[in-house]
């Protein structure tokens, strides 16, 4: 089976909306939060504890998995999702964002406040960077071990390929806020002679995952920064560059992403350019976004699914969300405090405490950061999945507004 989307609801304002993306390995039901499992694990999280919190798939990484242990073992073990034991949907990003931002001296995540960056948070020096750029890909030297490498829109595909995801990205290029819009011009040009590339290359090879056969469904990302021309005409030609294949007899671009450089601020409404020119009947991702309020934002501008690494990131170094706020439970308060990490959310680490978990992290215990990604994982998925149902029965508003309200009343 393919991949397909159908409606579920619409928010008032046509934008915003809850569907279904089928998949061969499930449906996704949307709008959802997809946890990322960078190199075929979401860290300290089993498989079955992530499935269990009522994750629907997760997002692998095409860089790392290259990298170690190599895209070839991944399809000798039947795919990502048998490799790492998750019966799920899956996908891999292209690897153009770690290409190109490992080294480059920039934040990692790109949904950025320009005032707030530091000194040391500047985009470093062309002949400092660990990639560059030509016309045919880019050249880069592992972060491991610093040795040389090449991705190309030609190799990007192959090599999700042999890791078998269900749903790929073609390979773009990386830019941030601190780009020129002469330089984000011309980042767009590439990303657009790239994806026509990686569609080429997808239907080369007849869109099928190297170790199974079932088929991969390949997304195109949406580029262009802040800059609203750019994006309406990147998100245009890329349905264009589609429209064109599919009349041809090629399969087509299945969805769309929506990445790259987004001020937070803006968010919603750079989303909301893009699914304006993108179609009602495919699929929208939008990458690297994981905060409450820019969910929301997303969802009501016109976003399905989304991925983040900040849930368990944030976790291993004490971070807890919950309906209330963020908090560190490392804090001196939570020394004698025998609440569960949030008493509304009900999951796998609710019977442990705050005062256990406290303590776990004073310790170095690494369970603690097992316990809070378990929790924050749930929070989102669980946030995601009482947004789809307001979507559904006509109360969105309502739960908007009730949720945040709580969530950062304290801050």
């Amino acid at each position: 089976m393919s991949l397909s989307f159908s409606l579920a609801g619409r928010l008032p304002d046509e934008r915003g909306r809850a569907g279904v993306v089928r998949t061969p390995h499930g449906d996704i039901e949307t709008p959802a939060f997809i946890p990322v499992g960078t190199a075929a694990a979401v860290k300290t999280v089993p498989p079955s504890l992530v499935a269990g919190l009522g994750a629907q798939a997760v997002l692998a990484n095409a860089y790392h998995l290259y990298l170690r242990p190599g895209p070839q073992l991944v399809a000798e073990a039947g795919g990502v999702g048998a490799f790492m034991g998750w019966r799920g949907p899956t996908y891999t990003d292209s690897g153009g964002f770690q290409v190109l931002s490992l080294g480059s001296g920039h934040r990692k995540i790109l949904a950025m406040d320009t005032k707030e960056l530091g000194a040391d948070q500047v985009i470093a020096r062309p002949e400092e960077r660990l990639a560059k750029v030509d016309e045919d890909g880019v050249t880069f030297k592992s972060h491991i071990d610093g040795s040389r490498h090449r991705f190309t829109p030609e190799v990007s595909i192959s090599v999700q390929r042999d890791i078998g995801a269900d749903i790929i990205f073609a390979f773009d290029e990386l830019t941030t806020l601190l780009h020129s819009e002469e330089y984000q011009c011309s980042s767009v040009d590439r990303t657009l002679r790239w994806a026509r590339r990686c569609l080429a290359e997808h239907n080369r090879t007849q869109g099928v995952a190297a170790a199974t056969g079932a088929p991969q469904s390949l997304w195109a990302v949406v580029q262009g920064a802040q800059y609203e021309y750019l994006r309406r005409r990147c998100a245009k030609e890329l349905v264009a560059m589609s429209e064109a294949d599919e009349a041809e007899g090629g399969v087509g671009f299945g969805g769309f992403g929506i990445g790259g450089a987004i001020a937070k601020e803006r968010l919603g409404e750079i989303i909301g350019w893009c699914a304006e020119e993108l179609p009602e009947h495919k699929p929208r991702h939008v990458l690297g976004i994981g905060e409450p309020d820019d969910l929301f934002a997303a969802v009501e501008s016109g976003g399905d699914t989304f991925d983040c690494v900040s849930p368990t990131r944030l976790a291993r170094n004490g971070v807890v969300f919950g309906w209330d706020g963020r908090y560190h439970v490392t804090n001196a308060r939570f020394k004698r405090d025998f609440r569960p990490l949030d008493e509304g959310l009900e999951n796998s680490s609710s019977s442990f405490t705050r005062a256990y978990i406290h303590h776990l992290f004073k310790i170095r215990e690494p369970l603690a950061g097992t316990l809070v990604s378990v929790h924050n994982l749930s929070f989102l998925v669980t946030l995601m999945a009482r947004m789809r149902s307001a979507i559904l029965e006509g109360r969105y508003e309502e739960y908007k507004a009730q949720t945040l309200g709580r969530y950062y009343a304290k801050r």
